[in-house]
């Protein structure tokens, strides 16, 4: 995840860093925390930059470009 998201061009300059919060091996789960530091709120960066969707696509696209 470091990885994928160090070299996001779109977060990459915000991406601090990621931790395994807790992983289960029955469920093939894995729950983690990222942490980005980001510049003061300006009109619609938390809601767009910051969004969840926003942030779990660029794993997704990171998985699919490698596939």
């Amino acid at each position: 995840l470091t990885e994928v998201y160090s070299s996001s061009p779109a977060l990459g300059r915000y991406f601090r860093s990621a931790q395994v919060v807790s992983f289960s091996n029955e469920s093939s789960t894995v729950i983690y925390q990222l942490v980005f530091s980001v510049p003061p709120s300006t009109v619609g960066f938390m809601e767009n930059t910051m969004n969840p969707d926003f942030i779990r696509n660029i794993l997704r696209q990171n998985i699919y470009d490698e596939e």
